[in-house]
């Protein structure tokens, strides 16, 4: 499965489980750490926990991925790395204090979001 194919598999799953403000972030040729990063919301560490519970679930029975795993049980931002896509699920206001989109924003803009 390519990276591409993955971070279609893992946005579809993110739609799935309503997470908000999705945005995705090219990292292919800034950084070794991954090809994509995506940036997601959930109302509450109730809702920010379970989509992340589902997107591992997925990785795991669907996609035959595993995946490195950190902050589920707070439930505030919850990071999921496959490898080629890291995942971060945050709840708005721990997001809105991170900025990460920012951190990792190019000037020209290959910043996508969906909501």
């Amino acid at each position: 499965m390519t990276s591409e194919e993955l971070l279609t598999a893992i946005l579809e799953s993110l739609e799935n489980s309503k997470a908000e403000e999705i945005a995705q972030i090219d990292l292919r040729g800034k950084t070794a750490i991954g090809d994509y990063m995506i940036i997601c919301s959930g109302r509450s560490s109730r809702q920010v926990a379970a989509i992340a519970e589902r997107l591992i679930d997925t990785l795991k029975q669907d996609l035959g991925r595993s995946s490195r795993t950190e902050g589920k049980e707070a439930g505030d931002w919850v990071l999921i790395d496959t490898g080629d896509v890291i995942v971060h699920v945050f709840r708005p206001e721990v997001r809105e204090f991170y900025q990460l989109e920012k951190m990792w924003q190019s000037p020209e803009g290959s910043h996508t979001a969906r909501s």
